[in-house]
């Protein structure tokens, strides 16, 4: 493996890391990011590394840096739409406390369609520690997961001023390969240790270009957000910087929508528009 390739699997690890932390509330907004040096050391990677990090997340609006002040914290998720009770309707709402929930419980049904795992990924290792600590030990776990076709032609992510690059729908290719296949080794490692009695993993793809991600979480709860076009700079795994229009998956705008007693409530009817949905793809359109 070349001193770059590294250079771009450490970069990646460090960018993913961060946008969890910021996506949960790790670091609250309006804080500000612990020193390079200091992020440097806790990784285990130089300071290029994590300098090369803190601008790609800068470049989708998570933080501000400046020089001599340090990254400061100003976007996080977005708030939830309907709370549970005793949830306060102005606590913001992240992916990782429902999947926490979720896996409370003995069986864990989670149908989901996004464009490429990663958040989910990073939220599934966390539970998979969870398991193994033994704070919570669910007995079946199943995933269903609609992603688009390999072969799809999509409108982003696309080089601003060059559409017809290729390295920018590769690094999506190579970043969704990277996030399934991780999902696959952790889900098998706790079905092989024994941990979780049965683990059913699905993936299918379409030839749909995701416009929202849709998470539906024991059929009675969903979080749905539409993936917002924005330009950015990307910077790819061998440190070129390229202006791109593309969409955001952590940090994109949820809503939270639960399944109440009352068929038609609002909550209720959105959960069942979602599953109905989601049966209908993975049936009709998915390979």
């Amino acid at each position: 493996m070349t001193k770059r390739t590294k250079d771009g699997g450490a970069f990646q690890r460090v960018s993913e890391e961060l946008r969890v932390r910021l996506s949960d509330g790790g670091y609250p907004l309006g804080s500000f990011l612990p020193s390079q040096k200091t992020l440097a050391q806790e990784f285990g990677v130089s300071r290029d590394t994590v300098q090369r990090a803190l601008r790609e997340l800068g470049s989708e609006g998570w933080i501000e840096s400046g020089r001599g002040r340090g990254s400061r914290v100003v976007r996080q998720h977005a708030q939830s739409s309907a709370p549970r009770a005793g949830r306060s309707r102005h606590r913001p709402m992240t992916l990782g406390p429902l999947i926490g929930e979720a896996f409370e419980r003995d069986e864990v049904t989670l149908d989901i369609s996004t464009l490429t795992s990663e958040s989910l990924d990073a939220h599934i290792r966390v539970q998979a520690e969870r398991i193994r600590a033994g704070d919570i030990s669910p007995r079946r776990i199943q995933l269903r997961m609609l992603l688009p076709s390999e072969t799809q032609d999509m409108p982003y992510p696309r080089a601003k001023d060059h559409p017809d690059d290729p390295r920018l729908p590769e690094r999506l290719r190579a970043i969704t390969e990277a996030h399934t296949a991780s999902l696959r080794t952790v889900l098998d490692q706790l079905r092989t240790e024994r941990l979780v009695a049965e683990v059913l993993l699905e993936i299918r793809r379409t030839r749909l270009t995701p416009t929202f991600k849709l998470y539906v979480i024991n059929r009675d709860e969903v979080l749905h957000g539409f993936y917002e076009p924005l330009l950015r700079t990307v910077i790819l795994p061998d440190g070129t910087e390229v202006e791109a229009v593309d969409v955001l998956g952590f940090g994109a705008t949820l809503t939270h929508h639960i399944r109440d007693a009352d068929p038609v409530s609002p909550g209720s009817a959105f959960v069942a528009a979602s599953t109905r949905w989601f049966d209908a793809v993975w049936e009709l359109l998915a390979l």
